[in-house]
């Protein structure tokens, strides 16, 4: 079983992510993905709050899915689903991340990526910073657990190293014929900067900086690449957000509190206004709302 070492802590805080390889075991990777079938076949209904996304090309009609796992795109919040969310509390993952952020954990934010074939399907380069009211950035950090072998074929994740020194950059839509709501991309982004293709086993797990520029290719396979991920932040971080309540409740998963829901400290005197870093025609309505009281 994999674990975190002195080396992967220094590759973290050089490159801005770390892979850990076999962390988790079959078992446990198929009790996640059967699980996701469940969801996405309508075996079970989707926990309450949490978000099944079709792939733009299904929901627009351009192609037509073979299975109903092939028309999804990805699952978010499912904070709900104790099956799911065991993930998110796993010792194995905790443990490891208290190597990079410290004890006092909680989480952030929930997704399972299922990129199936057959669409376009890519994520354009970003920051998951962009989506995050706390701060400061590096009491922030990723997982993303491959739940089967991730290649270049079926659309892995690509890194630029060393960008997690860098700011959080401004985002805006990209030109492709078609990309999910939501996937925007990072401006300024050197087209011929260095690239890292993060190919992994099933059960390795990548940690990686929020302000780590990232993305995914195309699934060229005839199979999904799916995988599942999870966001977390130091109990040191505080509400930067000008946006005072993004309609998630974030709960802590490691320290004395484990258990409660974060109540953390606000910043009132200079916070941080998100429209700043994204186009406005907004699709969530928490940003939506404060996009319109913006412009009064």
């Amino acid at each position: 079983m994999g674990r975190v070492t002195e080396q992967t802590i220094v590759d973290y805080h050089e490159q801005g992510y770390a892979v850990v390889p076999g962390l988790f075991d079959e078992q446990s990777l198929a009790r996640w993905r059967d699980r996701l079938d469940a969801v996405v076949s309508g075996e079970v209904e989707p926990s309450e709050g949490m978000l099944v996304m079709e792939d733009v090309m299904v929901a627009k009609g351009v192609v037509t899915p073979r299975a109903p796992s092939e028309a999804i795109a990805k699952i978010q919040d499912f904070e709900n689903d104790e099956i799911l969310y065991s993930y998110v509390e796993d010792d194995r993952l905790l443990d490891s991340l208290e190597s990079f952020i410290g004890h006092d954990i909680f989480s952030i934010h929930t997704m399972l990526i299922n990129k199936p074939p057959g669409v376009d399907g890519r994520h354009p380069l970003h920051q998951d910073l962009l989506y995050f009211p706390f701060r400061p950035a590096d009491k922030i950090i990723a997982t993303w657990t491959a739940l089967e072998p991730v290649t270049r074929e079926n659309g892995c994740l690509v890194v630029i190293p060393g960008s997690h020194r860098g700011e959080l950059l401004e985002h805006e839509n990209v030109d492709w014929e078609f990309v999910n709501g939501g996937y925007w991309g990072a401006r300024g982004v050197d087209p011929g900067g260095e690239r890292v293709h993060l190919e992994m086993d099933a059960g390795d797990t990548v940690f990686f900086h929020p302000i780590l520029i990232h993305g995914s290719g195309r699934n060229r396979s005839d199979g999904p690449r799916r995988a599942i991920s999870a966001h977390y932040g130091s109990m040191q971080c505080t509400w930067e957000w000008s946006i005072d309540d993004f309609g998630r409740k974030y709960k802590v998963v490691r320290g004395e509190r484990a258990g409660q829901w974060w109540q953390g400290e606000r910043n009132a005197d200079n916070p941080i206004d998100p429209l700043k870093y994204i186009p406005v025609d907004l699709e969530d309505p928490a940003l939506a709302k404060a996009a319109r009281e913006r412009k009064r």
